[in-house]
């Protein structure tokens, strides 16, 4: 596989090589099988990759945010759902992990046993309210990659709340792409069991909200390098006029274009990460957290930053899919050639990281405004 990004530390480049080689000797094409899925993030997780970029005080890997970049890139490529997955429980431990009553849920999400969607509160999806301490409503999508996963919630400022399984009923969505996924709808339901249901107060929500468009946006590159890699493999062996179709200079640019905008959106994802990372060259401890002041995702800044590189990640990874599915001609449309796959899975991966409610969120923090309401969210 081609790689279009920034060059990579030794330690970087024999990551990329073993998630390659793990790859190579697995199904490539997943399905809503959630035995299959879950095999899949258990084997991650024994290879220390699920939560490789979270803290080691908290059981973590503690990789740099670069490294775990290269991670959720590699993912991105074979199995976009689990790359995403696996971002949400990093976020998941940034947050829970310095509560000590979380510490079993912590130490499952490590292993890949409990799985965490992460959803931000304040999206039009969410609709919640508190009532007499009581917590009710819906939640109009999640991407857990399981069947009863926790739902973690980031709240307005330093707010947040987790709520267990048990305290709510999902119900199977069907999406174009990420195959995987398991997405699902959730409603709490009517009698929430004690002690299902946790507010969490002083949390960096910001930091949080970070790692999420960070990892969404490796993801998404990794999307878009797969789809280049298959139009330039496609064209290298396809033949007509009597030659393969990489003779035509009309098939090389359009190639040549593919590339650059993934090497760009590779560009924009890893240095995001690289910036809000721990400043020790990518070494020691995620330098991130839950509570407010161990780290805070880089701030306006960070967030502006994080913003940007999801939201071109995701855009860059429709355009190259879109146009590797053109570099197929008819073929492209295909089931047994990936470039439709990829087209859906970047489709549905827009959809799932919520970039809509992430753009107005970090539009109200650039000018010093308050939490975004619902009225404005949609």
């Amino acid at each position: 596989m081609s790689r279009f990004g920034p060059a990579l530390d030794e330690e970087q480049r024999d990551l990329v090589a073993m998630l390659d080689a793990f790859v190579a000797d697995h199904d490539v094409v997943l399905s809503d099988d959630a035995d299959v899925v879950g095999g899949l993030a258990t084997e991650l997780a024994e290879l220390g990759v699920w939560t490789i970029g979270t803290d080691e005080r908290y059981g973590g890997g503690g990789a740099g945010r670069l490294t775990t970049a290269v991670a959720m890139e590699r993912l991105g490529r074979a199995w976009p759902a689990l790359g995403w997955a696996a971002t949400q429980a990093h976020a998941a431990v940034d947050v829970l992990g310095g509560d000590d009553r979380f510490a079993d849920v912590v130490a499952a999400v490590h292993t890949a046993a409990v799985a965490i969607a992460v959803v931000d509160a304040t999206s039009p999806q969410v609709r919640l309210d508190w009532s007499a301490d009581a917590l009710s409503g819906s939640v109009d999508r999640i991407d857990p990659a399981a069947e009863a996963p926790y739902l973690l919630l980031l709240g307005d400022d330093d707010t947040a709340v987790l709520v267990g399984p048990e305290a709510m009923t999902t119900r199977p969505l069907e999406r174009t792409g990420l195959g995987g996924a398991l997405t699902r709808s959730v409603r709490l339901k009517d009698t929430v069991p004690a002690g299902a249901v946790h507010r969490m107060g002083n949390v960096d929500v910001g930091a949080a909200r970070t790692r999420l468009r960070q990892g969404a946006a490796a993801v998404a590159a990794g999307i878009a390098g797969a789809a280049a890699d298959a139009a330039a493999a496609y064209a290298a062996e396809r033949h007509q006029f009597g030659g393969p179709l990489t003779e035509l200079p009309t098939v090389r640019q359009s190639l040549l274009d593919q590339a650059m905008r993934t090497s760009v959106a590779l560009a924009v994802a890893f240095a995001a990460d690289e910036r809000d990372g721990d400043g020790e060259g990518d070494r020691g401890d995620s330098g991130v957290g839950g509570v407010r002041g161990v780290g805070d995702g880089g701030g306006v800044e960070g967030s502006v930053r994080a913003l940007a590189a999801v939201r071109h990640a995701c855009d860059a990874a429709i355009e190259v899919a879109a146009a590797a599915l053109q570099s197929h001609g008819g073929y492209g449309y295909l089931a047994e050639y990936p470039v439709e796959r990829h087209l859906r899975d970047a489709v549905s991966l827009r959809a799932a990281t919520d970039t809509q409610t992430a753009t107005a969120l970090t539009a109200r923090t650039l000018v010093g405004l308050g939490p975004l309401r619902e009225a404005e969210a949609s």
